[in-house]
């Protein structure tokens, strides 16, 4: 667009201002273990068991992939986390990651933690938003067959409608603290059963500002036209339409089970594909902001790039309360702390939990990211560069 925006991505005296050399240091060396994906999903294997058995291997997991790309194991001991983030002008979202859970008492328990965080964030400038998963407070088994229209037994309705109820307990509770919501995506089949919550809960508490965010994974072939039906939905009813454009995290799953149970693939055949789905998705959302609020949910570097020079040309103030841009907290630092330094609002996704439940989060994560080989190429680069850079200028 020939815009000059006032940043670059290259700055890593910004990018890496708020880690010492030690914390560089752990980052090399995590970053060349994830170039070789198999040692990566072997290592997970083994450090499920051996947790499971009761190993004394805690402690070394804390130090490392814990310490990556999670901010504690509790609400409380993620502060320094967001303090230490919040220094540099980049705020928080404190997501609690315990994923894949179905019985009721867990499902409950994950609904009071996701609410007391939000009564915490309350007040906080350096939370402005909270996060959950439907999934993570509902059971994916009966949301799957819900969407697929069989019909339930009267214990599968009971627990379905108690799910429903808890997430609008936590969108209510959003509201009344004045802190924003982000609702996370899930997979194809059960996605549009918390699609159908997520915009019903938007037309009672985003009349005034967004509130309530919803999740589009734009790697879906059906996404855009989701996106356009929902803002379509949000003018005709008169609510503000809160989107999240993340490209998506399910790729692997989406695939092998479309592949199983022969139906067409739910994603775009290529990388090129999803990107241009998402970056069209970023006009449209900026074309539309009379009525949608945005968080830019991404580690691209031309994704952000967009966004901020699309912000220009529509005259937008950097710091227009209406538009984050997000990245996992652990990855893409030179992106965060780079757009946060020249004035644009960030917010890192801050996972907590216990070790042993965030887990399946961690080895996701670390499996998604592994095999992105150029990506992680880029990041151990860029640490390797700054250790450089420190022990040149004999900076610690």
């Amino acid at each position: 667009m020939g815009i000059k925006l006032g940043f670059s991505f290259d700055n890593l005296k910004i990018a890496f201002a708020h880690l010492s050399i030690n914390d560089l240091k752990r980052m090399q060396k995590l970053y060349r273990l994830m170039r070789y994906p198999f040692i990566v999903r072997l290592g997970i294997f083994f450090v499920k068991i051996s947790l499971n058995l009761g190993l004394p291997i805690k402690a070394p997991l804390k130090r490392t992939i814990f310490e990556q790309f999670c901010g504690g194991e509790s609400f409380e001991t993620s502060q320094k986390t967001v303090e230490s983030l919040g220094k540099y002008g980049v705020s928080s979202v404190l997501d609690y990651s315990v994923e894949g859970k179905e019985e009721d008492h867990i499902l409950e328990a994950t609904m009071e933690e996701i609410l007391n965080s939000i009564h915490k964030a309350k007040g906080n400038a350096l939370i402005p938003f909270a996060v959950f998963k439907v999934s993570g407070i509902a059971p994916s088994s009966i949301l799957a067959k819900v969407q697929s229209k069989q019909e339930l037994l009267p214990k599968e309705r009971k627990r379905i409608d108690e799910a429903k109820e808890r997430v609008f307990k936590l969108c209510e509770a959003a509201s009344k603290s004045g802190v924003k919501l982000m609702v996370d995506g899930e997979e194809s089949w059960f996605q549009a059963v918390t699609d159908h919550w997520i915009l019903e809960a938007m037309k009672t508490y985003n009349k005034e500002e967004a509130i309530i965010y919803n999740t589009f994974q734009m790697y879906r072939k059906v996404m855009s036209r989701r996106l356009r039906d929902a803002h379509h939905e949000a003018v005709a009813n008169s609510f503000y339409l809160g989107v999240k454009l993340v490209r998506g995290a399910y790729m692997e799953k989406e695939r092998q089970k479309a592949k199983k149970e022969g139906y067409p693939d739910p994603i775009h055949a290529t990388k090129e594909a999803t990107d241009n789905a998402f970056n069209i998705a970023l006009q449209f959302c900026i074309n539309n902001k009379q009525r949608i609020y945005l968080v830019n949910g991404t580690h691209n570097e031309l994704s952000n790039t967009i966004l901020a020079e699309l912000m220009e040309l529509h005259g937008l103030k950097k710091g227009d309360r209406r538009f984050y841009f997000s990245q996992l907290y652990g990855m893409s630092d030179h992106i965060s702390f780079n757009l946060a330094n020249a004035g644009y609002n960030v917010v890192k996704y801050v996972p907590y939990g216990p070790v042993k439940e965030v887990l399946p989060y961690l080895g996701r994560r670390i499996k998604e990211n592994s095999g992105i080989s150029d990506q992680v190429i880029k990041e151990k680069t860029m640490v390797e560069n700054e250790i450089l850079r420190r022990k040149n200028l004999k900076i610690a």
